[in-house]
């Protein structure tokens, strides 16, 4: 048995290039041995666990939906809002949700604290992700990432949207 003590993990940070998207992870599955790109499912663990810290101000990700991915959340401290699509509701510490395949979604944190929050994922072999907003597709192989033919970038589109 591995044991990973997620007070003593490194956090890992992302900005897109106009800092409308930021946020921050600890790769809990990773530190438990997880091997992130492997396709042996004795290495790839039968789903993945990330702790989420998006600062107040921020949006950790564009608004996607994943093609055959499950995500559930825990937020933990802080407040904002989860976007989906009935619109957005204010979440808080205590509030749990999940997403199924095909739901688009997005945190964003309105607050004046960071927003944490453990994210849940079953990450399936060839996983796709729409966004609604740009219109874009990511498509996902063990060794690759494409975001359609073109060479865009992951924020392509996504930066001048308003939330």
């Amino acid at each position: 048995m591995k044991i990973a003590n997620t007070h003593h993990m490194k956090e890992f940070g992302w900005t897109s290039p106009s800092g409308k998207f930021a946020g921050a992870g600890k790769q809990v599955s990773e530190a438990l041995g997880r091997v992130h790109d492997s396709t042996d499912l004795e290495k790839r663990h039968p789903f993945d666990v990330e702790i989420l810290r998006v600062p107040p101000g921020k949006i950790p990700y564009p608004y996607h939906s994943h093609s055959a991915q499950w995500e559930f959340y825990h937020v933990l401290s802080g407040t904002g809002k989860v976007r989906h699509l009935e619109g957005k509701d204010a979440i808080g510490p205590g509030d749990a949700f999940l997403f199924k395949p095909g739901e688009p979604h997005q945190l964003i944190n309105d607050g004046t604290e960071d927003l944490i929050v453990t994210v849940v994922a079953d990450n399936p072999i060839g996983e796709s992700c729409h966004y609604p907003d740009s219109g874009k597709w990511l498509v996902r192989s063990p060794k690759s990432r494409l975001i359609r033919s073109e060479p865009l970038d992951y924020y392509d589109g996504e930066d001048a949207r308003p939330e």
